[in-house]
């Protein structure tokens, strides 16, 4: 009995469980009978080409995940996890992204185009205040500029965001390494507010090199999370600087009541309603009876046609990062990678009819190479 068919074996054992398939299932989804199945899970048959290529349709992915390990991130994470948490349908994606990462960066070294610094977590709000500071200005962001482009800001310091509609019974979002940077996945069944103040905590544990993470309600921690709620507390402060939100929320309150002057202010910094009451009240910019009543605000059309506001859909549906797709589409280009390839890498956003057209060379154009 060889080591690779004890490898194999236990890498479909473990595919199956995390699939929540039964033995019985999968022979019905591969068409492999299952006496079959528990021989090769065990390693005590060898599984063929043609079958392996049958499981790995029948468990939903892809061979070469059958054949290698997963990313060491991955591999840390599932031994803590806890047993009686349901995070399948976000960990499995994630697990996706993180492998397919692994390929694309290590075919493109020059995506993450500098290490970012690995930073302490943070043990108190100065602190997390301080990575938001930080973490603002290796972004290229001035002090009081607006994270319009929140995937972009992330991107520059290493964590490709994607997105999927996951539904409302699993996490918010979920981010893991991937050497020399990392992925985050982001629930985009959930608002657009929320969705990029899950980004932003996520870039949080990136900063401070959590190898795997998963986050189910972002800024809902409690007290007893005290990593969480600092990270929290990054997240907000990365979106919405002290001086710039006071300043914008200051102008604002000038001509206008309270209402008005949390749909201008949340609009310009693109959050939420709660994201931006949390922010006045941390700060001190205004009092609980005033973020209370913001709490409670839901911008209307009339709102975005009235004050000409600006409406961002980022992280809406299934998306990539655009250095990613752009590093994918250029190996593509370059006949590095096939199209059915291409198409895996970018998650599916892309359709054969999207890839670009592949230069056709002359048949001369060899002799001027060996000249």
């Amino acid at each position: 009995m060889s080591a690779f068919t004890i490898d194999v074996g236990s890498r479909i054992a473990e595919a199956r469980d995390r699939a929540g398939l039964t033995q019985e299932q999968l022979a019905a989804s591969s068409g492999i009978p299952r006496t079959v199945i528990a021989k090769i899970e065990r390693g005590h048959r060898r599984v063929g080409a043609l079958e392996l290529v049958d499981i790995a349709d029948g468990l939903g992915t892809r061979v070469e995940w059958l054949l290698n390990e997963a990313p060491a991130a991955v591999v840390a994470h599932r031994t803590r996890l806890d047993p009686e948490l349901n995070v399948a349908t976000i960990d499995r994606e994630l697990e996706r992204l993180a492998r397919d990462a692994s390929v694309v960066f290590e075919l493109d070294p020059d995506l993450v185009t500098e290490q970012v610094p690995i930073h302490q977590i943070p043990t108190t709000s100065e602190g997390a205040e301080l990575l938001a500071s930080k973490a603002r200005r290796l972004a290229g962001l001035k002090a009081h500029q607006p994270v319009h482009d929140l995937v972009g800001a992330a991107a520059r310091l290493g964590l490709f965001a994607f997105s999927a509609p996951l539904g409302q019974d699993t996490a918010d979002a979920a981010s893991t390494l991937v050497s020399p940077g990392g992925v985050a996945l982001i629930n985009s069944t959930n608002a657009v507010g929320r969705r990029r103040l899950a980004l932003a905590h996520e870039l949080g544990h990136f900063l401070v090199r959590d190898d795997y993470t998963v986050d189910w309600s972002v800024a809902e921690h409690t007290a007893s999370d005290k990593t969480e709620v600092l990270l929290d507390r990054f997240a907000r402060a990365f979106l919405l600087p002290r001086d710039a939100l006071k300043a914008v929320w200051e102008s604002a309150r000038q001509d206008n009541e309270v209402r008005t002057s949390a749909v201008i202010s949340a609009s310009h910094f693109h959050v939420d309603m709660s994201t931006l009451a949390r922010r006045l009240l941390e700060m001190d910019i205004a009092s609980h009876d005033v973020t209370k009543a913001i709490w409670g605000v839901k911008t209307t059309k009339a709102d975005i046609v009235e004050h000409d506001l600006k409406v961002t859909y980022e992280l809406e549906g299934r998306t990539v990062a655009d250095g990613y797709a752009k590093s994918v589409l250029g190996m593509y280009s370059a006949q590095r990678i096939s199209a059915e390839r291409a198409i895996g890498l970018l998650y599916g956003v892309f359709e054969r009819d999207d890839l670009p057209e592949l230069r056709v060379g002359h048949p001369d154009e060899i002799w001027s190479l060996l000249t």
